[in-house]
């Protein structure tokens, strides 16, 4: 019951499709759990439509499942995840589509939630329902990942984020850099925080920026938690970000006692760690309950994430900005490849028009690989 692009037709894919589109809805609402969305048609109609709109209301299906009604009977059911098959916040999916009396079920890939993992499918087969998986897979993943990449990886889903001139410069010689992305960009920036759980800077950025690094659009319930990476514990307790809604948490090496209760005294949660690295904070923030972080520190913190391949997307605003100058700084420090066989290279690479600039998307090379084999089971 492994994913099988050819057991999901042409137009049994328009209809995956559009349930993809009604997952992306829930973007803003409903981490830690999964986006979803789910289409009923019962012939050539489309009866029933559904998203999972926020962490605690009903799931795609049985929100798809009551706008149908009595024409849920004999349909079929497009989903873009595995119906869940245990007590959560709410009652297991694949019970409902049993007791609906769905005749066939179509998934773009199984759930790799241990208490699903198959189970879901199962039920239903057992039912005597049809079931598919696959059809669009690659894309329900791609979708996914701040959901996917705790459960396969157990780490938080990584965004690497910055805004760049044409010519590859984050800031000028002098470390001017505001503002290199037009208003659009800007405002598409503020929206990656709104789909993240916690954004993550270095202590180089803290201090030169000075940054409130808080959401601002209202898209997302909550507030967004502010990671500073600080290894001899040098933010100070007047920080921006401190006088923010929020937790703050700083990751350090140093021990000092009076540094710290002064920034715990200032709201800030103060962690020791033996050694400050993106492997160590990810493994701490993911038993926090963080799926998705958002990297917006400048070219040392970010470089620090490529070389340990911490990192599952890099999102680039590239504005039509030429800055120039060898003493320019670029988007990754540290010392980089030495030749480019070994540079690191992203997959699914995607880029779209943002007001004036434009938005460049890829994978790490092997992301959605690491994800199929943990859902093609």
């Amino acid at each position: 019951m492994g994913v099988d692009e050819a057991a999901v037709g042409a137009v049994e894919r328009r209809y995956l499709r559009r349930a993809l589109t009604l997952a992306r809805r829930g973007r803003y609402g409903v981490s830690p759990n999964p986006m979803v969305g789910a289409v009923v048609v019962r012939g050539d109609e489309v009866v029933g439509e559904g998203w999972h709109r926020r962490v605690g209301g009903d799931h795609a299906e049985i929100e798809a499942l009551a706008q149908a009604g009595g024409k849920a009977r004999g349909a079929t059911l497009f989903v873009t995840l595995e119906p869940c098959d245990h007590h959560g916040r709410t009652p297991p999916c694949s019970k409902a589509v049993v007791a609906a009396g769905v005749r066939r079920v179509v998934v773009c890939h199984r759930d790799p939630d241990p208490r699903v993992a198959g189970r879901g499918l199962a039920r239903l087969a057992a039912a005597g329902i049809d079931v598919a998986v696959g059809g669009l897979a690659e894309e329900a993943l791609r979708l996914n990942l701040r959901f996917l990449i705790p459960r396969v990886l157990g780490r938080p889903a990584v965004t690497l984020k910055w805004a760049m001139s044409l010519d590859g410069k984050i800031a000028t010689r002098e470390g001017d850099s505001q503002w290199i992305s037009s208003p659009a960009g800007r405002k598409w920036g503020v929206q990656l925080r709104e789909e993240n759980d916690a954004i993550v800077v270095g202590i180089g950025t803290a201090l030169a920026d000075d940054p409130r690094l808080n959401r601002r659009l209202d898209l997302a319930s909550g507030t967004i938690a502010r990671v500073v990476m600080d290894r001899k514990l040098r933010l100070p307790p007047t920080a921006k970000m401190l006088r923010q809604q929020g937790p703050v948490w700083v990751y350090t090496e140093h021990r000092a006692v009076a540094a710290r209760r002064a920034l715990e005294a200032a709201g800030a949660r103060v962690q020791v760690l033996p050694k400050v690295e993106p492997k160590s904070v990810l493994a701490d923030l993911v038993g926090r309950g963080v799926a998705g972080v958002l990297v917006e520190g400048g070219g040392a913190i970010a470089a620090a994430f490529v070389e340990a391949g911490c990192y599952d997307r890099v999102a680039v605003n590239c504005a039509p900005l030429l800055i120039g100058g060898q003493e320019a700084l670029g988007p990754l420090a540290g010392k980089g490849a030495a030749v480019l066989r070994r540079a690191p290279r992203l997959d699914k690479l995607r880029a779209r028009r943002c007001g004036e600039d434009l938005i460049l998307e890829g994978l790490r090379q092997g992301c959605l690989q690491d994800l199929l084999s943990n859902v093609d089971g």
